[in-house]
């Protein structure tokens, strides 16, 4: 039996604006994300509970579960700079002309 393929779609790069997100909000998320992502390795790294993160950055426990759990909307770029910040994570941003 013959199927047939599934069309394909070029990707922007930005797998926010491929989700129809405006560019500059698309761009937002995925910064946010990257911050996320970048956080919870951090805390893994140092085998940290939730608990013990927490009170290293200053927030309530809750607050390291929805980060955990993607809840990208909770969290603000300025937040997510600071919670990094308190794990030792240095950030470098690079800055690019967009098509």
């Amino acid at each position: 039996m013959t199927s047939n393929p599934v069309p394909m779609t070029q990707s922007s790069g930005n797998v926010f604006e491929d989700l129809g997100f405006s560019r500059k909000e698309a761009e937002n998320l995925r910064i946010r994300s990257e911050l996320m992502i970048s956080i919870r390795k951090r805390i893994e790294e140092l085998g940290l509970t939730q608990e013990e993160a927490a009170r290293r950055m200053r927030v309530r426990q809750p607050r390291v579960s929805d980060l955990f759990c993607g809840k990208i909307g909770r969290f603000s770029t300025d937040a997510l700079i600071n919670m990094a910040a308190s794990l030792n994570l240095s950030i470098h941003m690079t800055f690019d002309k967009t098509a």
